[in-house]
């Protein structure tokens, strides 16, 4: 394997141990969240956790569009979304697809979910939502890991 390859491929795993430690913080605040519904400092906690959970998949998105050099600039209208579309796109010759279907609707969820966290100043966060948010996360999760697997997979034949 060429040693570009070897780089790419460690920046990716530490991104995505990065993604794992954020839902595992997510996870332990839901569950904290659950027992103490009323507790408002908690769920401002927890969906901070899951903008930061969002912002960690796009960082390791960034990685790929940068390695591939098919990124989407930050001034276009439309870059987060533009971002998570372009994974889930197979380029032929270039690189495979990183982001399944069921992959692409909960990241996207997580997207829309941290646009609203971070221009609602005034914004009273729902509580309900922001354990649904975070039990979507949950699946993420195990989904994501297998995307990713597959797309490593097929990077090193």
């Amino acid at each position: 394997m060429e040693e570009r390859l070897k780089v790419f491929i460690a920046e990716l795993d530490a991104q995505q141990r990065e993604i794992r430690k954020l839902h595992s913080s997510v996870h332990e605040k839901s569950v904290l969240l659950k027992s103490d519904l009323k507790n408002e400092d908690l769920t401002n906690s927890l969906a901070y956790k899951l903008h930061n959970l969002y912002s960690s998949y796009e960082d390791l998105f960034k990685l790929i569009a940068r390695f591939f050099e098919n990124q989407i600039h930050d001034l276009e209208a439309g870059y987060h979304s533009g971002l998570i579309n372009r994974m889930k796109v197979n380029i032929e010759g270039v690189r495979p697809s990183l982001v399944s279907d069921k992959s692409f609707k909960l990241i996207d969820e997580l997207r829309g979910f941290r646009h609203v966290f971070r221009h609602a100043y005034s914004y009273e966060l729902d509580v309900e939502r922001v354990l649904r948010l975070s039990e979507k996360a949950t699946l993420l999760l195990d989904i994501f890991g297998k995307d990713y697997a597959l797309f490593k997979d097929t990077l090193l034949q």
